[in-house]
């Protein structure tokens, strides 16, 4: 995926100034697809030159730059383009898995404190995304479909942060 796929998504979403879409993208799309305020402003130059979407100046923006970025017809083709494409299961690629293996293959290298530190970024991670669910998802039986997606989504990302904390600390045992 390419982060200007990330970018026109967000757009659809809310026509938002580039820092907006930085703030928002990092309290969202950001949890699973990662890019500095930096790379989102380049994509979005890249993107208008492109044609997918249009800015302009911000009613607040005064003596500023500020621009307010919407998603022009090009952009939604090339949204529909992507999403009929089929997509690669997420690559693991972790340092830790291949200093285990050295740990298996040597002998203790004394990996407990990084998995003790790796369940504690899990834990709060986990506890974060229970906050958001507990907050945008749990007083409403009844969500329409888009908050559905959205609740499902998070729901990976808190098994995924729970299966984190089961399997490390299954091998911290294992390691002791």
């Amino acid at each position: 995926m390419a982060l200007s796929h990330a970018l026109l998504t967000s757009l659809l979403e809310k026509s938002s100034s580039g820092y907006d879409l930085a703030r928002r993208f990092d309290k969202s799309i950001g949890f699973f697809w990662h890019a500095t305020h930096q790379q989102i402003y380049r994509e979005l130059a890249r993107m208008e030159l492109a044609g997918w979407i249009a800015s302009s100046s911000a009613p607040d923006a005064g003596k500023t730059r500020k621009r307010i970025y919407c998603v022009l017809p090009l952009g939604q083709v090339e949204l529909l383009r992507w999403a009929a494409e089929p997509s690669a299961p997420m690559d693991l690629r972790d340092e830790l898995m291949v200093r285990l293996r050295a740990d298996a293959a040597l002998g203790s290298l004394g990996l407990a404190p990084e998995l003790e530190r790796r369940i504690a970024l899990h834990q709060s991670q986990l506890a974060l995304y229970r906050d958001i669910e507990q907050r945008d998802f749990a007083a409403s039986p009844s969500l329409p479909r888009a908050a559905q997606i959205h609740h499902m989504m998070l729901k990976k990302g808190i098994l995924y942060e729970e299966n984190s904390i089961a399997w490390a600390r299954e091998m911290l045992e294992l390691l002791r």
